[in-house]
């Protein structure tokens, strides 16, 4: 099963505002584990970068004015995404972004319906508490030192992890290679050797007779009937 976890920087809060993106981060995942294929550009969104926007991701105009358009990437991407599931942490703010470029671009949208919300997972399996990215890296003690502003490609690195975590996957692997490992330092299995004399039948002949005088009076077709003595 192929699934992607990505994640988005954008200039504001609404692409309904006129509002674009600025960065978009990849992780493909196969069979719930990171493949090692990524996707991850800087897109000039085309207009300035407001400093609200830049306080968080730390991203500006300066850095992305040399970068490809997102009509330049939109094929890439595309190819990228396939029709796997994406995963996003609050997926419907990211899925927006996307899809407001690939309309402004001419390109089928993506549906919502394939989206996985790690948010959702969360608040389900660990209601009252705190969701946020940050938040669910201390739970699971992921290592996320390097995260001093937001980032769409580590984020979605993050998030990978968050995401094998919150549907178990991550202790089903551990536990795999727990037992490989276990048996692994066991080392080879001792030989059985044949017993010198097979071990003297426990039935009595009188038991011997009774079962034959039984089977005698059950049908040819029987499973018994196949093991009359001189049955091939």
């Amino acid at each position: 099963m192929r699934e992607i976890v990505f994640d988005t920087e954008t200039t504001g809060l609404d692409p309904k505002d006129g509002h674009r993106l600025v960065e978009i981060g990849c992780i493909e995942l196969l069979n719930r584990i990171p493949s090692g294929a990524v996707f991850h550009r800087y897109i000039n969104p085309e207009r300035d970068i407001p400093a609200e926007a830049f306080a968080i991701h730390g991203i500006s105009f300066e850095k992305v004015k040399s970068e490809k358009v997102f009509a330049a990437i939109a094929d890439e991407l595309i190819e990228f995404l396939g029709d796997a599931p994406l995963v996003a942490h609050n997926a419907m703010f990211d899925l927006s972004f996307l899809n407001a470029e690939l309309v402004r671009v001419g390109k089928v949208i993506v549906n919502r319906d394939r989206l996985v919300d790690t948010l959702m997972l969360a608040r389900r399996k660990h209601p009252g508490g705190s969701n946020r990215l940050d938040d669910l890296c201390t739970r699971y003690k992921i290592d996320n030192s390097r995260r001093t502003k937001h980032g769409a490609l580590l984020d979605a690195e993050l998030l990978a992890e968050v995401y094998l975590e919150l549907i178990g996957a991550r202790q089903a692997m551990l536990g795999l290679a727990e037992t490989a490992a276990t048996a692994a330092t066991r080392g080879p299995r001792a030989a059985v050797r044949p017993r010198p004399e097979p071990l003297p039948s426990r039935l009595t002949e009188e038991e011997r007779l009774a079962h034959q005088a039984f089977i005698a009076t059950l049908d040819a077709e029987s499973v018994w009937a196949q093991y009359r003595p001189g049955k091939e």
